[in-house]
């Protein structure tokens, strides 16, 4: 990741190639729309599974777009924002800001909408675990008890 780092956030330059379908995001806010209370910035809502941005990886849902193609998204109507996206032209550069994840180890792909997997895996190792633990002192308990 390029950029900077500070209280929390990230910027990271992303450089997409738009395909018929689009850049393969959806965004939400402006001024007349303001996803974030008191903040009338444009964010990143759903990710298009296999679009662009999907098939990059480092755009992920919540991210502010701060620029796109260097023009900076400051004050704009939503409206204003979706057309800005949609002349952008074939090559697409974005100025994001992430937040940055509070959690240890690797972060999965967000934009299709699940857990990453080592949420999943610790679901099941988890209960899994304590069954066994559970097992093993009935055993020995039983053992004890001979």
């Amino acid at each position: 990741m390029n950029g900077s780092v500070a209280g929390g956030f990230s910027e990271e330059l992303i450089r997409l190639t738009r395909r018929p379908s689009g850049l393969g995001f959806n965004i939400v806010g402006g001024t007349d729309q303001q996803y974030v209370p008191n903040d009338s910035s444009i964010y990143v809502s759903r990710i298009k599974k296999d679009g662009p941005a999907y098939l990059d990886g480092r755009l992920r849902e919540g991210d502010k777009i701060l620029a796109v193609n260097g023009k900076e998204l400051k004050d704009l109507r939503h409206k204003d924002a979706v057309e800005l996206f949609r002349n952008a032209g074939h090559d697409v550069s974005l100025r994001i800001q992430h937040r940055l994840q509070t959690q240890n180890g690797p972060v999965g792909h967000q934009g299709d909408g699940g857990d990453s997997g080592g949420l999943r895996l610790a679901a099941i190792l988890v209960p899994g675990l304590a069954l066994a633990a559970a097992a093993v002192w009935i055993l020995l308990r039983h053992r004890q008890r001979m």
